[in-house]
C-alpha cells in the first residue's frame, strides 16, 4: 500500500469512504465535461466521423450475490437500461443515456442522438431493429442530414409504412450494417474490464458511477491507443546470437544499441530454418 500511495503522491493512505463521498459531492456537469475532454482526445479536426453504432444494455444493479439469489428462490433483474453511441473507426463512446426503468429503445434514441451529434457529428448511424421508426429516421436524415441504416421490423403480410422504411425493405445497405457488432463489443470491454455490476444503492449516484465507467473506457481506449502508435513505430533490430557483435554492443547508423537479454527465435533464412536471435533496442527510438 505504501508504494502505492507514493506513486500516487499521496501522503496518506485515504479512508475506504473517499470514492463514495466523492461521487456523492461531484456534480454530475463535471462527469459530462470531463466525458466530452475524453472523446476529444481521439479527434484533431471538426470532420465528421463516417459510422456511428448505437444499441443498448443494462448495469445490473442488486446488491445480492447471484449465489443467494438462487438459493432463497428470488432471483434478482434489477438494472439500469444504458444506451451507448460507438464511432466505428475510432471505437470510442461518444455518447451515452441511462434511465432507471425498462424503456423502448425508441424512447432513448432521440435524445442519445441529438446529443452524440452535437459532439461528434457523423455521417451514418446504424442500430438494429429494436431502433426501427419512421421517426427516427426522419430525425437522422432531415434534422441530422446524415444517413440511416436500421433493418426493418417486419412480420407476415405486414405492409411496410413509412418513406424511409420502404428504403429500408427495398435498398438496405448489407455492407455498413455489420459495423453495428463494434457497438455490442464496446458493451462486452465495459462490463468485462469494468464490471457491469452497480456498487452506488442511490439512482443518482449510479448515473455517476456509469458516467465513471464511460470516461475510464475511453482513457483506456487511449493508451491502448498509444501502445499500438508506439509499438509501430519501434525501430527493432534482431541479431542472430551467434553475430560476432553481440558480445557488447551493437551500433546502428553510429547510434549504440543495448541488446535486449531475452531471447527469441525468428525466421532469419527461411521458412525451414529458425535461428535464436536477440532483439535490440535503438535509444532515441521509440520501443514498444
Amino acid at each position: 500500500m505504501e508504494k502505492i500511495r507514493e506513486c500516487l503522491g499521496l501522503t496518506e493512505v485515504p479512508h475506504f469512504t473517499t470514492l463514495q463521498k466523492f461521487l456523492c459531492r461531484i456534480k454530475s456537469q463535471y462527469l459530462r465535461i470531463t466525458f466530452r475532454k475524453t472523446v476529444n482526445l481521439f479527434y484533431a479536426t471538426d470532420k465528421a466521423t463516417s459510422i456511428t453504432a448505437i444499441d443498448s444494455s443494462g448495469f445490473t444493479s442488486g446488491y445480492c450475490s447471484h449465489y443467494f439469489s438462487e438459493r432463497t428462490g428470488k432471483l434478482r433483474k434489477q438494472f439500469l437500461k444504458t444506451s451507448i453511441s460507438v464511432d466505428t473507426e475510432q471505437q470510442v463512446i461518444t455518447g451515452f443515456i441511462t434511465s432507471n426503468s425498462r424503456v423502448h429503445d425508441t424512447r432513448h434514441a432521440d435524445k442519445l442522438l441529438r446529443q452524440c451529434h452535437k459532439l461528434r457529428k457523423s455521417e451514418c448511424y446504424v442500430m438494429d431493429r429494436g431502433y426501427d421508426s419512421e421517426a427516427i429516421h426522419r430525425l437522422i436524415r432531415e434534422y441530422l442530414h446524415a444517413n440511416s441504416v436500421i433493418p426493418i421490423r417486419s412480420w407476415n403480410n405486414e405492409i411496410v409504412g413509412g418513406t424511409y422504411r420502404q428504403e429500408m425493405a427495398t435498398q438496405f445497405n448489407h455492407v455498413v450494417y455489420p459495423r453495428r457488432q463494434l457497438v455490442e463489443t464496446k458493451f462486452s470491454v465495459l462490463k468485462r474490464k469494468f464490471n457491469g455490476d452497480l456498487k452506488a444503492r442511490k439512482f443518482r449516484i449510479q448515473i455517476k458511477e456509469i458516467a465513471n465507467k464511460m470516461i475510464v473506457c475511453n482513457l483506456h481506449r487511449f493508451l491502448l491507443f498509444l501502445l499500438v502508435k508506439v509499438f509501430y513505430r519501434a525501430d527493432i533490430l534482431v541479431i542472430p546470437v551467434n553475430h560476432p557483435g553481440n558480445a557488447a554492443e551493437i551500433r546502428t547508423n553510429g547510434i549504440r544499441g543495448d541488446i535486449v537479454p531475452k531471447p527469441h527465435v525468428v525466421d532469419i533464412r527461411g521458412k525451414d530454418q529458425l535461428l535464436p536471435a536477440l532483439c535490440v533496442h535503438i535509444p532515441g527510438k521509440a520501443f514498444g
